[in-house]
C-alpha cells in the first residue's frame, strides 16, 4: 500500500492555453484541485515553493486555505527553500495552519534549488555566516526550525508583560503538537539524506539528484532511500519514517491524453549540470496505455522502495484535466500494482 498524492508547481503565464493566467488562478484553482483530490480519493496535495517566479512561493496562506476548505487529506509542501526563511516566523505559521487543518500538514523543506535571481535570499535578508555557503545557512535554519517545533520554552518572559505568562521560559506560538514529526527534507545526495535522517526527518526525493555513481536514476534514488533507512535505524528514532518520492505520470486514457502527452514526454533519465559544481541526474517521465505502464512502473526501483509516491500535475492544464490525471493513476494503475 501506498500514499499517493499530487505535487503541483504553480505555474502561472498569461499564455492563451493556460488555463492559469494570473497568481490568482493559481491559488484558487490550487485549492478546488486539493478539494477534487480527496473527492476522488487521493492521500495528499503537495505544493512546490519558488521564489522570484510566477509560481507558487507563499506556502502557508495556500496551506490554511486547503486546510479550511478539505477534511482529510494531507497537505504539503515539496519543497520550502530554508535559505528564505526566518525560523520562528515560520514555526508560528507552521503552527497557525497545522492547527487549521487538524493536523494534516506534511512539511517538506530543504536548502532549496537553483534560482531565478542570483542569491536571491539575500533579498529577504539573510547570508550565511563567515566561512559557510548558502547550502549551510539552508540546512541551519532546516535545524532551527525543527529544534522549535518541539514545543519547548526557550525566550525569557517579561516581568511586565501586556498579557498574563505562563511559568517558565516562553515557547514560540501557536504549538501544534505532533507537526515535528510530520518535517520531511529535501535531499539531492546520499549525504543529505543521511543528515535528514539524523535529525530525525521524514525523507523527500524528487525527480532529480545528484549523479553520484552513474547507474539510472531510480537505481541510484533507490540507494538514497536505503542508505536514509540505514541511517535512521542506526540513530535510535523511535518511530517509522517515512519516504516520498514524485514522478511525471500520465495513463493514457481518452484522446486528450494523447493529445497532451502521447508523444514529446522524457522518457529516458538525462544528466546534465545542475549548477557549476553538480552534475545531476533527472529521472525519466511515464506516458502510456494503462497495461505498459503498470509494466514500466514495475521497474522502478525507488517507488518500490517508498510509502509515498507525489505526481507532479501539469497545473496550468487546468483543475477538471488534473483531477482526470488522478483518477486515472487511481483507477488503472495503482490497483494492478497493489499500491491500492
Amino acid at each position: 500500500m501506498k500514499k499517493i498524492g499530487f505535487l503541483s508547481f504553480g505555474h502561472w503565464s498569461p499564455d492563451p492555453g493556460s488555463a492559469t493566467r494570473s497568481a490568482a488562478d493559481t491559488l484558487l484553482q490550487s485549492i478546488d484541485l486539493a478539494q477534487a483530490a480527496e473527492d476522488l480519493g487521493a492521500d495528499g496535495a503537495y505544493f512546490r515553493v519558488h521564489h522570484f517566479a510566477r509560481q507558487l512561493a507563499s506556502p502557508f496562506p495556500l496551506l490554511a486555505a486547503v486546510g479550511a476548505k478539505t477534511s482529510r487529506i494531507e497537505i504539503g509542501t515539496g519543497v520550502i527553500d530554508m535559505r528564505y526563511e526566518n525560523p520562528f516566523y515560520m514555526a508560528e505559521d507552521a503552527g497557525a495552519a497545522d492547527l487549521i487543518s487538524g493536523g494534516r500538514l506534511q512539511l517538506g523543506i530543504s536548502r532549496g534549488s537553483p534560482e531565478q535571481v542570483i542569491e536571491g535570499w539575500r533579498h529577504f535578508g539573510y547570508a550565511p555566516a563567515e566561512g559557510q555557503g548558502d547550502a549551510d545557512m539552508g540546512r541551519e535554519h532546516g535545524r532551527i526550525f525543527f529544534e522549535l517545533l518541539k514545543g519547548e520554552g526557550f525566550a525569557q518572559p517579561n516581568p511586565y508583560p501586556m498579557f498574563p505568562n505562563p511559568p517558565g521560559l516562553l515557547r514560540i506560538e501557536p504549538h501544534s503538537e505532533g507537526l515535528r514529526d510530520r518535517i520531511w527534507w529535501g535531499s539531492g545526495s546520499n549525504a543529505t539524506a543521511i543528515w535528514a535522517a539524523e535529525m530525525g526527518m521524514n525523507l523527500q526525493s524528487s525527480t532529480l539528484k545528484d549523479d553520484e555513481t552513474g547507474e539510472p536514476f531510480h537505481v541510484q534514488q533507490a540507494k538514497q532511500i536505503q542508505a536514509y533507512r540505514a541511517a535512521w535505524a542506526a540513530a535510535g528514532h523511535e518511530r517509522t519514517p517515512r519516504v516520498s518520492v514524485s514522478r511525471s505520470i500520465f495513463a493514457l486514457v481518452d484522446d486528450r491524453d494523447r493529445a497532451y502527452f502521447g508523444r514529446g514526454v522524457q522518457s529516458r533519465d538525462s544528466v546534465g549540470q545542475l549548477d557549476e559544481t553538480t552534475r545531476a541526474i533527472f529521472g525519466r517521465s511515464y506516458a502510456a496505455e494503462p497495461d505498459r505502464l503498470v509494466a514500466e512502473l514495475a521497474k522502478d526501483e525507488a517507488i518500490a522502495a517508498a510509502d509515498t509516491l507525489l505526481l507532479t500535475v501539469p497545473n496550468q492544464l487546468g483543475v477538471d484535466y488534473n483531477a482526470h490525471v488522478i483518477e486515472a493513476i487511481l483507477t488503472h494503475v495503482a490497483p494492478a500494482l497493489g499500491w491500492r
